[in-house]
């Protein structure tokens, strides 16, 4: 079962108080961004963030779940934890601040740098 947009567009909505939030369509399912950052899965209609120490600190007890199979497990938020808007963009945000800024895309045509070997 897949996600429905209402509910992606629903959670949107409640983090966007955590920075600049979109949503992508990932294999059925959506992956949720803040500054560029993959911060949360939604899957099956269930809310997912990405593990950190600073989210389990800010959680306290929480309920690790794989949103996939063969998927580490995430932090599955409670749905009616979706309603406290500040709640949920502070996690979002706190989780954001623990994570790395992605990689640049590497621009077509440009030449490849190889990592030298020593001999």
């Amino acid at each position: 079962m897949s996600s429905s947009q209402r509910t992606v567009d629903f959670i949107l909505d409640q983090i966007e108080g955590a920075g600049s939030v979109a949503a992508r369509r990932m294999f059925g399912e959506y992956g949720l961004y803040c500054d560029g950052r993959l911060v949360a899965l939604v899957c099956d209609d269930r809310l997912f963030v990405k593990p950190t120490g600073a989210g389990r600190g800010f959680l306290g007890e929480v309920e690790l779940a794989r949103p996939y199979p063969q998927a580490k497990p995430w932090y599955l938020i409670a749905e009616e934890k979706w309603d406290e808007r500040e709640w949920l963009a502070r996690l979002v945000a706190i989780t954001t601040a623990q994570l790395p800024l992605p990689l640049p895309l590497p621009v077509p045509g440009s030449p490849r740098k190889r990592k030298e070997t020593k001999k």
